[in-house]
């Protein structure tokens, strides 16, 4: 072992392996953790957002411990089998004299230091995009069967961490296009496309819901230099944190000697290039680049080991963001040490406010999956998200979630009301009001769907019933939403809609309903798009239909 890993390296190892899990144990879920873990409560092969291996690592921690460190447990675990295989993937035997400046370096990392602990999509896409390089580095110099199998398992485990795995894949791919012709390549891609299977089946049985979403329903908003282009540029650096003058410049001074190092070039290149494109039709977020660290890690710990001048500058400014990085993790913990509250701070007091001034009854959150599950994180009581036009779907919306209230006493509380039944605040000050409701019925599933007239001003609009009981149609009420042409809602209206057949008062379980409708003359200059929803029981639209192109 130590012919591999010098002691000082299984010591820090062991350090920060520690640390994580102090950091995972002391501090409070960030909301897209609380929603992952809400994921883990039904595992599936897919969710709406993400593939399912969040969810899986997850539902492993959970086996283990309670609590923060139930949800984080494996993203620790993960993290230092990261550190391992990086530090595998760096052959100078000149490495062992430099091992604090290998930790100084991939700690200041600053999203691999923070995915160290938090348990996002990301962090098992860095792990797996490190295992990935290596097994294809060993493949490369032996394409024996089990580094082949080993290789398409986790072309498949990288897939069920993130859709942006693809690019990954590709961009290696791209680097040695002769792999096409390589018989044992194919095998490890059929194993992963095999081990795929499971997901394919769910996007199916699932109306490709997620593809759906991401590629054509989500909202974008008009091109802004500063936020989509200059704003991709600035999170490059942010990613790396205060050495990125010195990884950047490790990167465009590396020269590719075999295939292997033309992979990492490629990966870079390839990731950077695809999001600066990406950059002008929408926003670039800080993480989907973050696969460049892993091959960035490489390059600049190799190009430290031959250059004393640049290991020098980094081990002293590694320091610094030692010192920062490890002072940020405290405030995450203990928010005095700095004036600003971030998503870690006030969660579970907030929750204990909401939940004895509920009386421990479910809560209905209007449009927020985020509070929906952070609530029921912290107080062992149900909670939905009740999405609207205003709003986007979510894994609320295709789940069951909305049966565990149906019928039930509940408190619902709207986004923007400004009185209710009850009040609570966050620790940012903001304040929100709840409504009691005896008997809480709601139909978000049921399914609009609008065929444009060949001729004419009439639209026919079919209204699927899903659900295994029957709906009086005298307690839906119909909604247009108008949007702009990057599909932000910018008015609503009610709609008047014409029974095609009149005398039917009643929507029946698996059934469907046919209507007439006009559109009515939205007030916003050149609306883009339209969408239909339904206010059932008084409660504001859902997200029934979906955004149709307004054709002039």
């Amino acid at each position: 072992m130590t012919q591999k890993f010098p002691k000082l390296f299984l010591f820090l190892l062991a350090f920060i392996f520690a640390l994580n899990l102090v950091q995972s144990y002391f501090t409070e879920l960030i909301y897209d953790e609380a929603y992952y873990w809400y994921y883990a409560q039904d595992m599936a092969w897919g969710y709406f957002d993400h593939p399912s291996m969040v969810a899986f690592l997850i539902k492993i921690s959970s086996f283990l411990f309670n609590g923060e460190l139930g949800v984080r447990f494996m993203s620790c675990v993960l993290s230092a089998g990261t550190y391992i295989i990086l530090w595998l993937l760096v052959e100078n035997p000149k490495k062992k004299d430099y091992v604090v400046h290998f930790f100084l370096l991939v700690f200041s990392f600053t999203l691999m230091n923070a995915y160290g602990f938090l348990t996002l999509p990301d962090t098992a896409l860095l792990f797996f995009t490190a295992l990935f390089l290596w097994l294809y580095k060993r493949f490369l110099n032996d394409p024996s069967v089990g580094t082949t199998i080993l290789l398409g398992l986790t072309m498949a485990a990288l897939m069920y961490s993130k859709y942006h795995a693809v690019l990954v894949i590709l961009f290696v791919f791209l680097s040695n296009v002769k792999l096409i012709t390589n018989k044992k390549a194919w095998l490890a891609v059929g194993l992963a496309l095999v081990c795929y299977i499971p997901h394919f089946v769910w996007l199916y049985q699932n109306d490709f819901v997620s593809i759906t979403f991401h590629l054509y329903e989500r909202p974008n908003q008009a091109y802004k230099f500063h936020e989509f282009t200059l704003g991709f540029f600035l999170n490059n650096i942010v990613i790396i944190g205060l050495l990125f003058y010195w990884v950047y410049s490790a990167f465009f001074k590396f020269k590719t000697t075999d295939t292997f190092s033309k992979a990492l070039i490629y990966l870079v290149y390839g990731i950077l290039i695809f999001f600066f494109i990406s950059s002008f039709n929408r926003r670039v977020q800080a993480q989907w680049t973050i696969a460049i660290s892993i091959p960035l890690a490489i390059i600049a710990f190799n190009y430290i080991l031959e250059n004393a001048k640049s290991r020098k500058w980094i081990y002293r400014i590694g320091l610094v963001s030692l010192v920062l990085l490890l002072y940020a993790r405290i405030w995450l913990v203990y928010k005095p040490l700095f004036p600003m509250v971030y998503e870690t701070h006030g969660n579970k007091e907030w929750v204990a406010d909401l939940t004895q001034k509920a009386g421990g009854v479910p809560i209905v959150f209007e449009n927020s999956y985020r509070r929906a599950s952070m609530y029921q994180f912290y107080s062992g009581i149900p909670a939905i998200s009740l999405n609207n036009l205003w709003y986007r779907k979510n894994q609320y919306s295709i789940d069951d979630s909305e049966e565990r209230v149906r019928g039930k006493k509940v408190l619902y509380v709207p986004v923007a009301a400004k009185s209710g039944d009850i009040k609570y605040m966050h620790l940012d000050s903001t304040v929100f009001y709840g409504n009691f409701i005896d008997d809480f019925q709601s139909y978000r599933k049921l399914q609009c769907i609008v065929e444009k007239p060949k001729t004419g001003i009439e639209h026919s609009l079919k209204v699927y019933n899903p659900y295994e009981f029957n709906i009086p149609l005298e307690n839906l009420k119909y909604m247009i939403s108008y949007s702009n042409e990057h599909k932000q809602v910018k008015e609503m209206r009610s709609l008047k809609v014409k029974n095609i057949y009149p005398e039917n008062r009643i929507l029946k379980a698996k059934d469907t309903v046919f209507y007439t409708f006009e559109l009515p003359l939205p007030k916003m200059e050149n609306p883009g798009y339209f969408r239909i929803g339904i206010s059932e029981n008084g409660l504001g639209p859902g997200l029934n239909g979906k955004p149709i192109k307004i054709t002039e």
